[in-house]
């Protein structure tokens, strides 16, 4: 079986709503993942807008997510102790959704990894893009979802 990435909240290709983004309540949108590789000990969640103007833009890393997780629920809390959340592009800890200049379309990958160990074991301050290397040697297979958002 391969890992695949769904979303109960939108659909690959399809506009993320906006109470996913900066113009709603900003929550993170729920997700399942079917398809797990037998030898995950954990999983990595990421957020990512390769369309900004400066260059990919990292919304989100969730790390250490336990392998026997299946999912993640609409609204994670910024504080959640069955994983740990990197510190985004915005300077905050946790989701932080789309959020793009006005007038263009932008493409955000949600991108789930299969991880070969447990515990990427990081400072509580890691940015994603320090997760994101960590954890770049132990990458099992990787799933990705993308929605697409364009400010009003």
């Amino acid at each position: 079986m391969t890992l695949r990435l769904l979303s109960t909240s939108f659909d690959h290709g399809a506009s993320i709503p906006a109470k996913f983004t900066c113009e709603g309540a900003n929550l993170s949108p729920a997700f399942e993942w079917p398809g797990a590789p037998a030898q995950t000990k954990s999983f990595m969640l990421l957020c990512l807008d390769p369309d900004a103007p400066s260059g990919t833009f990292h919304h989100w890393a969730a790390y250490n997510i336990p392998a026997d997780c299946t999912g993640l629920k609409e609204g994670v809390k910024r504080r959640d102790s069955r994983f740990t959340q990197a510190v985004n592009d915005f300077g905050e800890g946790g989701y932080s959704g789309p959020c793009p200049p006005k007038g263009r379309l932008h493409h955000y990958h949600f991108r789930l990894s299969a991880l070969s160990v447990g515990v990427l074991a990081l400072p509580k301050s890691a940015s994603c893009t320090q997760v994101m290397k960590a954890a770049e040697a132990f990458v099992i297979e990787t799933a990705e979802l993308i929605g697409l958002y364009a400010r009003r």
